[in-house]
């Protein structure tokens, strides 16, 4: 596929980003965002794209209310929890014991403005050594980006140490130098290395694996080498088999949000993905591959959440011994 040159004038600040990972990349998420971004039927994994039924919020506010449950699903929705996941390994080198990952994930900032004021009035307590950003800045699917960009350099400024992030199916590819200029390294079927002394782990992150199918897993695996501790970061977690199959150790994904309206005890009503419950919310297993899917911070649709608790999560790395 041949990207035009030379770039029309509001693409020039794409061509750092082309250079870097090849026109035909940028160019096919261009073409969908064009052609395709809020399409409802036929588009990504799913026949029907709920997140893009402009209706839905027209009939869930009023469900909601006429159940007497919209004012308590406003506020779970806006107050944001910290939870803690452990991650055992033998393969795990010494040096990166207790190495703790901050996962914020599905900020849908312009959606989810007072979820985003409360993380951003305690997140800089919190104690980590990198912070991953699993992708879906933008509360639509389409339309302007300005807002979630701002939203997340807010953020920004209270976050410490390197930040990685990867896009989700709800962001545009032209958000990517505005996430750059805040120093984000953002991942587009990449490996970063990172090093304590002698020893390394690796971080790859994959373009958005739902709506836009711009993942390449067997791509981010030849990176790496067969015996290194690997992490993968995918918006969202669909993409377990192929992750497991190509020998990564830990997943971390968002997307689902659990599901964001609950019942009781957190048993989604409806996953915007196709995988196994037990995988759309919090830690599981797929073979030798531990994975965790962030409930995450925002919201579609509406600002509302029940029995689901927005959250962000602390994954602390720990060492097995055989």
């Amino acid at each position: 596929m041949h990207f035009p040159s030379p770039l029309p004038p509001d693409d020039s600040a794409l061509r750092p980003l082309i250079d870097r990972i090849g026109a035909a990349h940028v160019q096919k998420r261009l073409e969908i965002e064009t052609h395709h971004d809020h399409q409802l039927f036929g588009q990504g994994r799913l026949f029907f794209n709920l997140e893009n039924w402009l209706t839905a919020p027209l009939i869930v506010r009023p469900g909601l209310k006429l159940l007497g449950l919209y004012e308590r699903a406003r506020r779970e929705a806006d107050h944001v929890l910290v939870r803690e996941n452990v991650v055992t390994s033998s393969r795990l080198p010494a040096a990166f014991d207790r190495f703790t990952i901050l996962h914020i994930s599905d900020l849908h900032v312009d959606l989810s403005e007072q979820a985003l004021k409360h993380l951003i009035s305690f997140v800089g307590d919190l104690s980590y050594d990198i912070c991953v950003l699993t992708g879906d800045y933008r509360g639509q699917t389409f339309g302007p980006y300005k807002r979630a960009t701002d939203g997340v350099g807010e953020l920004c400024a209270t976050l410490r140490g390197p930040v990685f992030g990867i896009l989700g199916n709800h962001d545009s590819i032209r958000m990517t130098p505005a996430l750059e200029a805040m120093a984000i390294r953002m991942l587009f079927n990449e490996v970063e290395t990172i090093t304590r002394g002698d020893a390394s782990i690796h971080l790859a992150g994959v373009d958005d694996p739902h709506f836009y199918r711009a993942d390449d897993i067997p791509k981010v695996a030849a990176q790496i080498p067969q015996d290194a501790f690997s992490i993968l970061l995918s918006h969202t977690p669909e993409t377990y088999h192929e992750a497991a199959e190509h020998g990564f150790d830990l997943m971390l994904s968002g997307h689902t949000h659990g599901g964001q309206l609950c019942l009781p005890g957190g048993y989604a009503i409806k996953l915007e993905a196709v995988l196994p419950r037990r995988m759309g919310n919090g830690a599981w297993r797929y073979e030798n591959l531990v994975g965790y899917t962030s409930v995450g911070v925002g919201t579609s649709l509406l600002p509302v959440r029940l029995n689901c608790p927005p959250e962000v999560t602390l994954h602390r790395l720990a060492c097995k011994t055989l």
